[in-house]
């Protein structure tokens, strides 16, 4: 079995082509599965060929580890790229053919369910772990340490182009139900942009459709934010962002945000039950406002492809959806929702899927 690399989280948005020499010893048992560290036995010592996965840059840290655990303990020959320009740039791609597999930090929307079934593209769906978007700012801003769905929407909303001041968002907030009174500081805000699944993860769960459209917003604007920020689709650029000035304000991933250690500051959110921090306790049991849950997309016609197939039961293998999840700082699922993914995976596949042995 291949090294595991404890702690490694990939941060930036590039393609990794994970080429380590670690062969697959062949099944003792003759049973095909042996040496696979949970996947089936489907996967063989003499696999080859290309794995192209795109899609989010919050999932990217897990895929890349598996892409580089799978070279080690599976097949050293399947050449395997995992690119991260955001949830909504890779369906573009997923939904096009170009690619295999898409990471994805939210479900897959209508408009490109549309595109994928325009184009013949049948998916698997399998959730992979759990997420908290985290709101940040730079330790030296004492002044804040939680802010309630009022406070994001007057900060982050549709309404809130031009506010260029912690404060100038209190008349908004209180109007919206926020707590009002913050500080008198400069507010910079570098965050996810539109083509991010955090962007549309974190309009939704802040509630900023709902709180627009109660304001008058029209429909069309209401699931937005404000277009006024620095958008980038690096989380690692967001996280530098928070060290350029005292009172900044953004949010990433939960992992890349605790990753950051100190040059961070992570806010309570409140939903009405009172501050909540995100932790792996919080965000596993859902209590945090701003949970969500991670998913991988599979091309049904793809499948057939022994890598591919061998790839993602890994992927749904203890060495992957448990080890990997957790080694790049993510909450692993329930056992009943890993049971869940493996199962419909299984059933797509076949009937021979991933298992829980590692």
């Amino acid at each position: 079995m291949g090294k595991r690399r404890k702690g490694l989280l990939v941060l930036a948005t590039v393609a990794v082509l994970a080429l380590v020499a670690a062969a697959c010893s062949s099944d003792d048992n003759g049973d095909g599965t042996g040496g696979t560290g949970g996947a089936s036995g489907s996967t063989a010592q003499n696999l080859s060929g290309t794995i192209t996965i795109s899609g989010s840059s919050t999932v990217q840290p897990i895929t890349s580890l598996v892409a580089e655990l799978f070279n080690e303990d599976v097949s050293s020959d399947v050449s395997i790229t995992v690119d991260g320009p955001g949830t909504g740039d890779g369906f573009v791609l997923f939904c096009d053919g170009e690619t295999d597999i898409q990471d994805a930090s939210r479900t897959i929307e209508d408009e490109e369910k549309t595109a994928c079934d325009k184009n013949g593209i049948e998916y698997v769906e399998l959730a992979v772990a759990y997420d908290g978007i985290t709101v940040m700012t730079n330790p030296a801003n004492s002044n804040v340490t939680c802010l309630d769905q009022g406070d994001l929407y007057a900060l982050f909303g549709p309404e809130s182009d031009g506010i260029d001041t912690w404060n100038g968002a209190d008349t908004l907030a209180e109007q919206v139900g926020g707590k009002d009174g913050l500080p008198d500081a400069p507010l910079e805000i570098t965050a996810p942009g539109t083509e991010s699944g955090t962007y549309d993860a974190f309009i939704e769960l802040a509630g900023i459709e709902d709180t627009a459209l109660s304001q008058g917003v029209p429909e069309d604007e209401a699931a937005t934010l404000r277009t006024d920020y620095h958008s980038s689709p690096d989380d690692n650029t967001i996280i530098t962002a928070m060290e350029g000035s005292d009172t900044p304000l953004g949010f990433v991933g939960f992992a890349f945000a605790e990753n950051a250690g100190d040059q961070v500051k992570i806010l309570q959110v409140d939903e009405g039950s009172g501050c909540v921090a995100p932790s792996r306790d919080t965000i596993a049991d859902q209590s945090y406002p701003l949970s969500r849950t991670l998913y991988v997309y599979v091309n049904k016609a793809k499948i057939s492809d022994p890598a591919i197939k061998a790839f993602v039961d890994y992927y749904l293998s203890d060495s992957g959806i448990v080890d990997a999840v957790q080694q790049t700082g993510y909450v692993d699922l329930p056992s009943d929702q890993i049971e869940s993914s493996r199962s419909t995976w299984t059933t797509a596949s076949g009937g021979t899927g991933a298992t829980g042995s590692s």
